[in-house]
């Protein structure tokens, strides 16, 4: 008989998730996966981004400087507008949104800052239950995943 041994770095990957578990968009997934990520962000700009950005090159890029340290950073354009003026409109994230296009709104506002579905429910509406349900099933929308701990080796 063959003996099956698992090792502690597999353990999240074994480990189901609850309402607890931190997601977020895994951007690799969408490699992985052969799509492009950059069509996603577009449909989440506000009206007058769609505008702006209507024949922008997919790779735009740009200059940010953080007004608190004065570092440059090089970011990309959609991602960027998506972050700091679309996700501030007042309908956002609204109730005719999908609830999977609501996750990856707030995902896409905060800068993909990991959340549970317990905090994910405070903002979009939807019970923990439902965002879990919905997000950690078989199947993976639009990248959202849990969040995999590296250990201290990596």
């Amino acid at each position: 008989m063959t003996e099956l041994t698992v090792s502690p770095s597999s353990l999240p990957f074994l480990a189901k998730p609850t309402v607890d578990t931190p997601f977020h968009i895994d951007y690799g997934w969408w490699e992985r996966q052969g799509l492009q990520i950059s069509v996603e962000l577009r449909s989440h700009l506000c009206d007058e981004h769609q505008a702006v950005f209507r024949d922008a090159a997919d790779a735009d890029r740009i200059d940010w400087v953080d007004k608190k340290t004065g570092e440059v950073t090089r970011v990309d354009g959609v991602q960027h507008v998506l972050q700091v003026h679309c996700s501030k409109q007042p309908d956002y994230i609204n109730e005719s949104l999908s609830l999977v296009n609501a996750v990856i709104r707030v995902f896409l506002a905060n800068g993909n800052e990991p959340l549970s579905c317990r905090a994910l429910s405070e903002i979009i509406g939807h019970s923990p239950d439902r965002i879990l349900r919905t997000i950690a099933g078989g199947r993976v929308y639009k990248g959202i995943r849990p969040v995999l701990e590296k250990s201290s080796n990596s």
